[in-house]
């Protein structure tokens, strides 16, 4: 099934990349159970190597989110490479109400959770009791500029998203503002800065709290969109062999797995779209609801870890399998939550962030 077969609308349902999604964000989960609270430990003695695989290495599936956001973004701001509003200020409004707002909500819970856990048990995965100051900051999504000590793991990933979508609209805008044509300039504003943050910032972990150190992964999702459009032709195969050649060049000079995934999504996103499979494959209800509540469990899966956490190590027996139990509780206790907060809070709250762009 072609592409251009395929309606315009954002809002369609894409399985491909609820699948993408699901498996992502169980990996974060894992990762942060592996890497986070007592009962790890414990694991650890029955399954050394896998609790240090996700501890140390499946983190990386944060490159999994920023291709697919990347991609999302082009699909949604300029399809067919040219921003397609003259309010650039409103979208990104509503971009940041969109993931503030549930946001902010997630870490009033999260700050209940950590009190409740600080009750049962005394860990350094505990964070200190929160300020006023630290939540107004995460609340702006300037707490990493700042070095403001987080509430939760993983709440960086949300200020770097908006920042990665105002550099991208920011790139966009100019090139609307600089050409008349329609839209050949902004893929190569954004090659550029692909290749600034992949042979340079990329490179130095200063900058890992601005969108520039990530652009590189967020830049080759957006590419991947607009490659694989059924209307790119016979230029798709150039384009997807420079992408592949360049980035395999910045891996030559410093290799960096991260990168190397980012850039096999980024295909897969291509190639799923060119054939049609992005709409189509796969079939899993499973899979599919998995990627629905994926920002759900993503933003509560750390406070409610150490809650489940703190009762099994207060109350639970000091056994290996007892506490690897309590492990399989805390990952179905995330999943539950995430849905749950998925279903009451994310999708109303969010809806303030959805209006529709001004043509």
């Amino acid at each position: 099934m072609p592409t251009s077969h395929r309606p315009a609308a954002t809002s369609e349902r894409m399985p491909f990349i609820d699948a993408l999604k699901a498996v992502g964000s169980q990996l974060i989960v894992l990762h942060h159970l592996a890497f986070y609270g007592p009962m790890s430990d414990w694991t650890h003695q029955l399954a050394p190597g896998l609790v240090g695989w996700f501890s140390q290495h499946a983190r990386i599936a944060v490159q999994i989110f920023l291709v697919v956001a990347g991609f999302l973004a082009a699909r949604s701001l300029a399809p067919g490479g040219r921003l397609r509003t003259e309010r650039p200020l409103a979208l990104l409004w509503q971009r940041f109400l969109r993931v503030s707002l549930p946001l902010m909500a997630a870490l009033l819970l999260a700050m209940v959770c950590t009190e409740i856990a600080r009750y049962w048990m005394t860990h350094d995965s505990l964070p200190a009791p929160p300020t006023l100051w630290q939540f107004v900051a995460h609340a702006l999504l300037i707490h990493s500029v700042l070095g403001v000590d987080s509430l939760s793991a993983g709440v960086w990933y949300v200020a770097i998203d908006v920042q990665l979508y105002a550099l991208l609209l920011g790139l966009l805008w100019l090139e609307q503002r600089a050409t008349r044509r329609s839209g050949a300039l902004a893929p190569l504003l954004v090659v550029a800065m692909v290749l600034a943050s992949l042979f340079h910032f990329n490179r130095d972990s200063d900058w890992d709290n601005w969108a520039i150190y990530f652009f590189g992964a967020y830049g080759l999702g957006a590419l991947a969109y607009w490659v694989s459009r059924a209307d790119s032709g016979r230029r798709a195969p150039a384009w997807l062999v420079g992408m592949v050649l360049l980035t395999a060049l910045a891996l030559a000079l410093d290799w960096r797995t991260r990168i190397a995934l980012a850039l096999c999504v980024a295909l897969a996103l291509a190639w799923a779209h060119r054939s049609g499979w992005l709409f189509t494959w796969p079939r899993s209800r499973a899979l599919s609801y998995l990627g629905r509540i994926s920002y759900g469990v993503f933003l509560l899966n750390f406070p409610v870890a150490l809650v489940v956490n703190a009762w099994f190590t207060r109350y639970a027996s000091p056994d290996a399998w007892v506490q690897t139990l309590g492990v399989l509780v805390a990952w179905l206790a995330c999943n539950l939550a995430g849905a749950a907060f998925h279903h009451g809070v994310e999708q109303r709250v969010g809806q303030l962030g959805r209006a529709a762009p001004a043509r």
